[in-house]
């Protein structure tokens, strides 16, 4: 489907204060309500380097300016990409994307989609030295998955392969090689602690297909809540709750984290209001969930890494 240009009209329509290619108008383009998606993993990785006694400020604090330019990279990729493939159009029911408002154009975030990646490399490029080359690939990876998310002639987002490419890279990926960079190994608690920050992510990510389905399916976007069903994608979101809360359970069964590693399950009462609203509300309703999510995802991360560091004393 090809996407007619973006007209300066359309910006002052969607949003009449904002002039197309200024500072505030890249702001919005970088979505900063998204980004505790990339911080929350880097901060549980580093508590979990914390707990272990090896965490180190200056790789902790480049893992988290790496993730964060990989999170706005990959925003900027998803805002050109969707809107050249008719998924993003004034029939959109979720917040408002950069390059369908005309806030900014195709060709502009393309560059600037270019310049945060090759920043993130650079990042990678300083880790490396300090972890070694594996993680300039792991960052090559990554970039890559990002823009192939809805980019290149097999987007992953389009196949209904989105689920799991948050689940891995928000998950495993970004919380485990937070730690690696700092203790220069990978414990099995940074395994099991990215579980949950992946289900988390991942729930973001299908509240958003939830509340899409019916123009996704005009886009020809075959997402798991398109293949599916939108029950189905509301007992995803379920699940993926089920699981985030069950991993504190474990790890204390375990004895890999003590009753502080329980700090997380403060934050239940707001999953329940989250997984009714899921299942209740349509369209556009759902994006106070999608906000809702997000903002679980935060606290849920707050609450794990200080459970994880205050029990670093713990036998």
């Amino acid at each position: 489907m090809m996407a007619r240009e973006p007209s300066v009209a359309a910006a002052e329509r969607a949003r009449p204060s904002v002039r197309p290619h200024s500072a505030l108008a890249w702001w919005i383009a970088c979505r900063p309500k998204t980004l505790s998606a990339a911080a929350v993993p880097v901060a549980v990785g580093s508590a979990v380097a914390y707990r272990l006694g090896g965490f180190a400020w200056w790789p902790a604090l480049a893992a988290l300016v790496g993730a964060l330019l990989l999170q706005i990279g990959s925003n900027f990729a998803n805002d050109v990409f969707d809107f050249e493939k008719g998924a993003d159009t004034q029939a959109r029911l979720g917040p408002e994307r950069a390059v369908q408002a005309g806030l900014i154009s195709p060709r502009s975030m393309r560059l600037g989609m270019g310049a945060v990646f090759g920043l993130a490399l650079l990042v990678g490029v300083y880790l490396s030295l300090l972890a070694g080359p594996i993680i300039v690939l792991i960052g090559l990876v990554s970039i890559a998955s990002a823009i192939l998310y809805t980019g290149g002639p097999y987007p992953l987002g389009y196949h209904g392969l989105g689920d799991v490419f948050v689940l891995i890279f928000f998950g495993f990926v970004a919380v485990c090689g937070t730690a690696f960079v700092q203790l220069r190994a990978l414990p099995t608690l940074a395994i099991w602690s990215s579980i949950p920050v992946g289900c988390l992510a991942t729930a973001i990510l299908v509240v958003n297909n939830v509340r899409d389905r019916d123009t996704d399916v005009v886009a020809n976007k075959r997402t798991l809540a398109v293949r599916f069903g939108t029950r189905a994608g509301q007992y995803e979101y379920l699940l993926l709750l089920v699981f985030a809360y069950l991993v504190p359970v474990f790890l204390l069964v375990r004895a890999d984290l003590g009753v502080t590693g329980m700090l997380p399950w403060l934050s239940l009462p707001w999953a329940i209001v989250l997984a009714r609203r899921v299942f209740r509300d349509r369209g556009p309703l759902l994006n106070r969930s999608l906000v809702g999510t997000a903002k679980l995802l935060l606290l849920f991360g707050v609450l794990f890494t200080l459970g994880i560091c205050l029990g670093a004393g713990d036998p």
